[in-house]
């Protein structure tokens, strides 16, 4: 019963700490810079630590960013001409 009740709590202090930062994320990604995103993902990582869909949400985050890096690098990779 024990154990049960600090598993249920574990869960319950990182849903609320992740939407916190991923609230905080939101508020400010208006603002002029690059500070919202990292933010918002920090709290998906929290969020993660528990939760099957936020893990889903990262490793779909991952995936897209990988090919944007990927369409990038071999684009810089072409001669000036070819572009």
């Amino acid at each position: 019963m024990n154990e049960q009740v600090l598993r249920i709590g574990r869960r319950i202090v990182i849903a609320i700490v992740g939407g916190l930062v991923v609230l905080a994320g939101i508020a400010v990604a208006p603002i002029p810079g690059p500070g919202g995103i990292p933010v918002i993902l920090l709290g998906l990582g929290i969020l993660s630590l528990e939760f099957k869909r936020p893990r889903a949400w990262l490793a779909q985050l991952k995936a897209h960013g990988a090919e944007l890096k990927r369409r990038f690098d071999e684009r810089r990779s072409r001669p000036p001409d070819a572009q």
